[in-house]
């Protein structure tokens, strides 16, 4: 089989947020199979006139690779373009085994997580200096059951950033557990419905009062849940900055390898001053 399947993050919904490999590849493209239900159909048009392109929001797994092996089989190239990032949630390993299986060749080109574009979208960062330094990606249990030790409840306890996929239909029993953590009522929480996408929607609240806001907003798909203090409002704010540590990265008096601290020539001067009379004086 001389053709080859690429897996292409399509983003979380904006076609700027394409890579330029992704760009080239779909360019190239003699197959376009696309995740219609979720990639926007604007990212289609980069394929060229005589591509075939695909849906598969109606299709099988068997039958999907059906359709990518017969194309490679005729030395063809496929870009199969999955929402977000193809490696989180994205169904891809199956895919993977199939194509592995039979030998066909393939590569995975990553793309922008629905979760680092929330992010961009609510102005902040997943890690909080002087706070949550930990970055917890998980969905709540449903029809797709959760090992031993990675239920909500057992995450909650870290009291960690949550970037919570999948859950927003359970969002009341979301919270039950996550109380029973290491969170409170008092936790801010985000909802970033549609992220990326013209309808995009954000809903800010806490454990306290999420549930009702999701319930009166109608969203029951295509949302994250977004947990912890790093989704504080006023995190940003002038008036908080005071109680809020920044990163040691930028400071004047912190060295690393690219940069010394204020003072640092002076203070290394007086200790070797220091270390050369204790040696004259025979105390060294």
């Amino acid at each position: 089989m001389s053709g080859k399947v690429y897996f292409i993050g399509g983003g979380p919904g904006d076609p700027e947020l394409l890579t330029l490999k992704a760009v080239r590849l779909i360019k190239s493209a003699d197959l376009v199979l696309y995740a219609d239900s979720l990639v926007h159909p604007s990212i289609t048009e980069f394929a060229k006139p005589d591509a075939e392109v695909v849906g598969s929001k109606n299709l099988t797994l068997e039958e999907m690779t059906e359709l990518m092996m017969k194309a490679v089989s005729e030395g063809k190239i496929v870009a199969r373009i999955q929402s977000g990032d193809p490696s989180i949630y994205g169904a891809l390993l199956e895919q993977m085994r199939i194509l592995e299986t039979a030998g066909v060749k393939f590569e995975v080109v990553p793309g922008i997580s629905s979760a680092f574009s929330a992010a961009a979208a609510l102005k902040t960062e997943f890690t909080v200096p002087g706070g949550s330094q930990t970055v917890i990606f998980t969905r709540f249990e449903g029809r797709a059951s959760m090992p031993d030790g990675e239920k909500m409840a057992d995450l909650a306890r870290h009291g960690a950033t949550l970037v919570i996929f999948l859950s927003i239909t359970r969002i009341n029993q979301l919270v039950k557990q996550l109380l029973e953590g290491a969170y409170t009522e008092e936790t801010p929480v985000a909802i970033v419905y549609r992220v990326g996408w013209s309808d995009e929607q954000i809903i800010r609240g806490t454990l306290a009062d999420i549930g009702p806001k999701v319930k009166a907003a109608g969203i029951t798909l295509q949302a994250l849940v977004l947990v912890g203090e790093a989704f504080d409002p006023n995190i940003c704010k002038p008036e908080e900055l005071a109680a809020v540590a920044s990163s040691q990265l930028y400071s004047d008096d912190y060295t690393h390898i690219y940069r010394k601290a204020k003072g640092f020539e002076r203070g290394r001067s007086e200790a070797a001053e220091a270390l050369e009379a204790e040696r004259v004086n025979g105390s060294v």
